[in-house]
C-alpha cells in the first residue's frame, strides 16, 4: 500500500500528473494546505487541494485526507508535523475490505515539489531522519520531486509586458499604425484570457517533465555513518562492474582485483560488509532475491557516493605491485 504525503502550494500537475503518467499505485493521499499568507494565497491553495482531492479519488481510486500547515514559513513546525505524519503512516495497520489485516507493508512517498522552501526542506529532512532512525524501514520511505514542463509565471509576465507596452503607447499618443495596434491588442487579450484560465485551472506550473523514463525524481538519503576502508573497496567494485548475480560473484571479483586468494573467510568478509552497506545498514547497496542468490548493486545514494569519491578510489593491490 502506498501513501503519498503532499504539501499543496500553487501547483496541480506536478502533484498528480507524475503518478498518473507513471501509473503508480496510490492508495491513500494526505494533502496539506497552507494557512498563512495572503487571503488570496490561502484560498488558492484550498481550491487546488479540493480539486486534487476529487481527482486523486476519480483518477487513481485513492482515499484522501486534508490537513492544515499552520505556517508555510516555519521550518521547525513543518519538520515536526512531517515527522509525526510519516511515522504514523508507517505504523498504521492496513485492513482489507473484509476487515482482515493486510500483509503488505505501507510505503510513504513525500512529494516536495510544491509549497515554499521551508516546508519542502522540512518534510524532506524529516523523511531522511526517519530513514536513519528506522533503517529497517528505509526502503519504505521515498522523497521525490517533479519538474514542470512549463512555468506559467514567465508567460504571464510576457503577456503583461505586452499589455503594458500597448497601454503605454496609447497613453502617450503614439502615432503608430492604429490598425496594427488593434490586431496586437486583440491577440494580447486572447492570450491573456487563455493564460489566466490556465493559471486558475493548473496553478503556477503546467505538466510533469520526464527524466530517464520517469516523472518522479526520487531524492536519496545519505547514511550518517562513515564508510570503512574495506566497505569503500566493495562500493568501488560495484561501481566499476555494475550488478552482480550473487554476493559470491562480487567476492570473487574483489579477491581477483586485490590479488588475494578467494577463500570462505574472504567470502564471509564480503558478505558481512555488504550487509552493513545494505538496506538495513548504511543504504548504499541494494539486494534483490533471485532464486537462492541475491542480485547485488549500488543503490541511488551508493552511486552518488562512488561518483563523488571517484578521485579517491584506491588503486588495487595487484596494480600497485606492477
Amino acid at each position: 500500500m502506498q501513501t503519498h504525503v503532499v504539501p499543496v502550494g500553487f501547483d496541480y500537475d506536478r502533484i498528480i500528473a507524475p503518478l498518473v503518467r507513471d501509473q503508480m499505485d496510490v492508495d491513500r493521499v494526505v494533502l496539506l494546505e497552507g494557512a498563512v499568507g495572503s487571503e488570496a494565497n490561502v484560498e488558492y491553495s484550498r481550491n487546488l487541494a479540493e480539486k486534487l482531492e476529487g481527482d486523486f479519488r476519480n483518477l487513481l481510486g485513492a482515499t484522501t485526507e486534508r490537513a492544515t500547515l499552520a505556517s508555510v514559513y516555519d521550518y521547525d513546525a513543518a519538520f515536526e508535523q512531517a515527522y509525526d505524519l510519516i511515522n504514523e503512516e508507517l505504523d498504521a495497520e492496513d485492513t482489507a475490505d473484509d476487515g482482515a489485516a493486510e500483509t503488505d507493508r505501507r510505503e510513504v512517498w513525500v512529494n516536495v515539489s510544491s509549497m515554499p522552501r521551508p516546508v519542502s526542506f522540512g518534510f524532506a529532512t524529516a523523511a531522511h531522519s526517519i530513514m536513519v532512525e528506522r533503517p529497517e524501514d528505509r526502503d519504505r520511505i521515498h522523497t521525490y520531486y517533479t519538474a514542470p514542463e512549463k512555468y506559467l509565471e514567465t508567460e504571464l509576465a510576457e503577456c503583461l509586458r505586452t499589455g503594458l507596452e500597448l497601454a503605454g503607447a496609447a497613453a502617450d499618443g503614439d502615432d503608430r499604425d492604429v490598425d496594427g495596434d488593434d490586431d496586437r491588442l486583440r491577440a494580447w487579450l486572447s492570450e491573456g484570457r487563455q493564460l489566466i484560465e490556465e493559471f486558475d485551472e493548473r496553478g503556477t506550473t503546467v505538466g510533469a517533465k520526464e527524466f530517464d523514463g520517469s516523472h518522479v525524481i526520487e531524492l536519496p538519503v545519505a547514511s550518517f555513518s562513515p564508510v570503512e576502508p574495506f566497505e569503500e573497496l566493495v562500493l568501488f567494485t560495484l561501481g566499476d562492474h555494475g550488478e552482480f548475480d550473487s554476493v559470491s560473484g562480487l567476492a570473487e571479483t574483489l579477491a581477483a582485483e586485490l590479488g588475494e586468494e578467494y577463500t570462505d573467510s574472504f567470502r564471509s568478509k564480503v558478505i558481512y560488509n555488504v550487509d552493513r552497506l545494505g538496506p538495513g545498514g548504511k543504504g548504499y547497496v541494494e539486494q534483490r532475491r533471485d532464486g537462492k542468490s541475491y542480485r547485488t548493486r549500488l543503490s541511488r545514494i551508493g552511486q552518488l557516493w562512488v561518483r563523488a569519491h571517484a578521485e579517491n578510489e584506491p588503486v588495487p593491490v595487484r596494480d600497485r605491485q606492477t
